[in-house]
């Protein structure tokens, strides 16, 4: 297939924009990146609750009636309820997440709380991840009541902590405590999807997430004779282990193609005129950018990532303990838990440090076109597919509710900016062209009426 001729970019085609929207959405990221919000797991959080109770300030002088929720001591959250036209029809959930990874200030060439504007970015850990999206979501609502606008239906809008650990702090503690915040909602969009991908043919891929990995944390316990070291040691628990880790560290696990991933893989075959065997790594290195996209969900997955055992050189423990990170497909959760169980063997047992089931929304949806029609009108050769998160997001805790999640946090970026570089890693930024194209695109959706958009 021919490439294609050279395209113009989002912010030579996007429609007349909002000059109050635009500029509001930079300085409530900036405003928002200067809270230190850093989460260090285990309940040991920071800034949770001044960011929460900001946010509500901004709400409330828009005319919303935010509530500010706290689930333990300064960990806090805010949902607002914006009322729709139509208070029967199904309300939306847009929820993001103001807690950030932690910083070490001495590897950052800035202020990683600074939240300083420069040179076209705004420059501060979770611009990208995800005080990005908070702020198109406080832009939107702040224009919404500027302009006197009611979205078609109620969209609830969450900011919610703890979302960088467990998100028991968070939108666990939402779900379980607070679900009537969450009535009438028949969907959510979240982090992370709505950005460009750049193709190899030169064209725009903006994938929207409709599936997420589930994740089991676990530890594996061997067991066997304590003894002294100079002994034999046929049931040696160290050993036991070890054997056991580098059986599931080798397990080559068979690839799947869900639903969705079988979909991203059609439509860009359709689009770059070749098709990617996704059993051969260099046929799926040929989507560029897009194949970080498939090559982390073709299967199920399993790292060891910690390992305990003993305590002097020459005593031989009796027990001996790993922890595993496992990511699951959706729909494959009987077929990995089975081969995790045969691969450790009788002598081994595993529990849950943490479990997220894997979770899938339709993306035949009209909430799925809604998001792509946005995305159109405002670079219409945008190519629009589903994908399968490889991680996982707060989605996950509101799936609990029978809520299905989408990956939505819009932006564009000019090719050679990697996104995935910043994201939890040094000098994270996010470019203001970006957020000024995403809190467009954001805002193009709400006011949206996916209902209507499918009749006939």
């Amino acid at each position: 297939m021919p490439s294609p001729s050279p395209s113009p970019s989002p912010a030579d085609t996007a429609p007349g924009s909002d000059t109050a929207l635009t500029d509001d959405v930079v300085d409530f990221c900036s405003r928002l990146i200067r809270f230190d919000t850093s989460n260090y797991g285990g309940g040991d959080s920071r800034g949770e609750r001044e960011a929460a109770e900001w946010v509500a300030g901004v709400l409330s002088d828009c005319g919303y009636q935010p509530q500010v929720l706290e689930s333990a001591p300064r960990r806090a959250s805010t949902v607002v309820r914006i009322p729709g036209a139509d208070p029967s029809a199904p309300a939306l959930l847009v929820h993001g997440h103001l807690d950030v990874v932690p910083a070490e200030r001495s590897d950052w060439s800035f202020d990683p709380f600074g939240g300083e504007v420069r040179d076209g970015a705004i420059l501060g850990r979770g611009a990208l991840d995800m005080k990005d999206m908070d702020a198109m979501m406080l832009a939107v609502a702040r224009s919404f009541a500027r302009t006197g606008t009611q979205p078609p239906r109620d969209v609830v809008m969450a900011f919610v902590a703890d979302e960088e650990d467990t998100g028991a702090y968070g939108a666990g503690f939402l779900v379980d405590r607070h679900p009537e915040l969450f009535e009438g909602v028949n969907a959510a969009v979240g982090e992370s999807g709505g950005y460009s991908v750049h193709l190899p043919d030169g064209s725009r891929l903006y994938p929207i997430a409709t599936g997420e990995r589930g994740s089991a944390w676990m530890n594996l316990t061997a067991r066997g004779p304590a003894g002294h070291g100079s002994r034999p040691s046929p049931g040696n628990a160290v050993a036991r282990l070890a054997r056991a880790v580098d059986a599931l560290a080798s397990h080559r696990w068979p690839v799947r193609l869900t639903p969705t991933v079988a979909a991203l893989l059609d439509g860009l075959a359709e689009r770059l005129g070749f098709t990617v065997n996704p059993d051969d790594p260099a046929s799926i290195a040929r989507l560029g950018e897009a194949a970080r996209l498939v090559e982390a969900t073709l299967s199920n997955t399993l790292n060891p990532t910690m390992l305990t055992a003993g305590y002097k050189h020459n005593v031989i423990p009796s027990e001996a303990v790993a922890g595993v990170d496992g990511r699951i497909l959706p729909g494959a959760e009987e077929e990995f838990f089975a081969t995790v169980d045969a691969l450790l063997g009788e002598h081994l047992t595993r529990e849950f440090a943490s479990f997220a089931a894997p979770v899938s929304a339709d993306h035949t949806s009209p909430e799925y076109a809604a998001m792509a029609g946005a995305l159109r009108a405002h670079d219409p050769e945008a190519l629009v597919l589903p994908f399968v998160m490889s991680g996982g997001t707060d989605a996950k805790a509101f799936a609990r509710l029978g809520i299905p999640g989408y990956g939505f946090t819009p932006g564009s970026t000019p090719p050679g900016f990697t996104v995935w570089e910043y994201v939890h890693g040094v000098d994270e930024r996010v470019l203001v062209e970006s957020l000024h194209f995403g809190v467009q695109v954001l805002e193009t959706f709400l006011r949206s009426d996916p209902l209507a958009s499918a009749t006939p």
